[in-house]
């Protein structure tokens, strides 16, 4: 146990500095760093949480995450690279993710939110609502997304106004579900994994979520 702690200390810290050597518009878009993947694979080996969708390990997955790399980028970022140029005018200021409970041990809902800035558009916010389920494995959750929203934070840089939510539902027939495990979880850093295997690290984060 003494050296899996050690030895997980010494490759969350690498794994970390590697991360924030990319940067984060770099760390977020489909540029897989494969020594970082070595890493995330090493630390999913000894994770310290084996089954992290087990009612009592739901407190240390449940919160606010902050996404600091996605091996094959997220739904997001992959359309804005698929944008001519587009480092030099769309930014990712920050993604993030909550996870809470609710009345069904078997159910969380989740919450996926970016952030980004557009040229002369100014910072606007992306959401993304809807749940994870799972039944007897309880490492591997179905995910799937009820509605999403759309809301100017900064418009054209005006910090001191934004425009109300946009909200669109997104009707139970056309919902779509998708595999995610969560293969690490310490109580600062999570591992996910999408159904072809790309994968996601996410940070605890501290800060107030929007």
């Amino acid at each position: 146990m003494v050296e899996d702690n050690t030895a997980r200390f010494a490759l969350k810290t690498e794994l970390l500095l590697r991360i924030d050597k990319l940067g984060l518009q770099q760390s977020l878009f489909p540029t897989s760093d494969e020594l970082i993947n070595q890493l995330i694979q090493q630390l999913e080996s000894i994770s310290p949480i084996p089954q992290p969708l087990k009612p009592n390990y739901l407190p240390s997955l449940l919160g606010n995450w902050q996404l600091v790399y996605a091996s094959a980028g997220t739904v997001v970022t992959r359309e804005i690279a698929s944008i001519p140029d587009f480092l030099g005018g769309i930014k990712i200021k920050r993604v993030w993710q909550r996870l809470a409970s609710g009345n069904d041990t078997r159910k969380i809902s989740a919450s996926n939110s970016a952030q980004v800035e557009l040229p002369i558009l100014g910072e606007w916010q992306l959401q993304a609502n809807g749940q994870w389920k799972w039944g007897t494995d309880e490492k591997t959750a179905t995910v799937s997304f009820n509605s999403f929203s759309i809301q100017a934070t900064k418009p054209f840089g005006l910090s001191n106004w934004s425009s109300p939510e946009l909200k669109i539902p997104v009707l139970e027939f056309l919902q779509k579900e998708a595999l995610w495990i969560t293969s690490y979880l310490d109580q600062e850093i999570r591992v996910g994994r999408g159904a072809t295997d790309n994968l996601f690290v996410f940070c605890r984060d501290i800060t107030p979520s929007t």
